[in-house]
């Protein structure tokens, strides 16, 4: 059994459908449930670039704004997330030092850069980047082991724990953070694999 790019199954009623690549960069709605099968090239191309462009702008921020406030007393202490890594990157607790940068701050910046990398040039209609293919293949299999949110849960948990011993306020960093996840839970809504799909390979501006 081969796949059909040109067929999209709707995911609520599972009627499904054949598309012209023409009608795949349009938006498109199941007849049965309403659905929207496409967004529309313009538009998801619009709306992921531009989130993506504010996920890096984001992290920027988390990596060096103060996450979190301490004070304990006459101890006052805070701590950014560069500050969390560093702190745990030594001895036997460096593989969680590693785990922290590569899924909570590399593979997050990585993504977005691609999905800019990729869409960015038909947004501006240009030719696709070199190897923008491989690069929007990546950001898909990213998306998985992009865990912002699992970070924020432990965040939560820690500072339910700590609100007992310290004072705990929150930096500019923790609320970018929170911004970050809701960013992202946006950016995957309008991340249609068919369209965005279907114009880098009708894109011959």
């Amino acid at each position: 059994m081969t796949y059909d790019p040109t067929c999209i199954a709707c995911p609520q009623c599972d009627v499904v459908y054949r598309f012209s690549a023409a009608e795949m960069v349009t938006r498109t709605r199941c007849v049965r449930c309403g659905y929207q099968l496409t967004l529309g090239k313009s538009e998801a191309i619009t709306r992921v670039v531009g989130l993506a462009l504010t996920s890096t702008i984001l992290m920027g921020i988390i990596l060096f704004a103060p996450f979190l406030y301490l004070n304990a007393g006459p101890f006052d202490s805070s701590a950014s997330v560069v500050d969390v890594v560093l702190g745990f990157a030594t001895g036997i607790m460096l593989p969680l030092a590693l785990a922290v940068l590569i899924f909570i701050i590399v593979v997050p910046v990585a993504r977005s850069l691609l999905l800019i990398y990729t869409l960015a040039p038909l947004l501006a209609g240009y030719r696709n980047a070199a190897g923008a293919e491989s690069a929007l293949r990546w950001a898909f299999m990213l998306k998985p082991w992009a865990m912002a949110e699992i970070f924020m849960v432990g965040v939560a948990v820690a500072l339910v724990k700590l609100a007992g011993m310290a004072t705990v306020n929150t930096g500019a960093a923790f609320w970018a953070f929170v911004l970050l996840v809701v960013v992202n839970t946006l950016q995957d809504t309008f991340m249609c694999r068919n369209t965005l799909w279907t114009s880098l390979a009708t894109n011959t501006a």
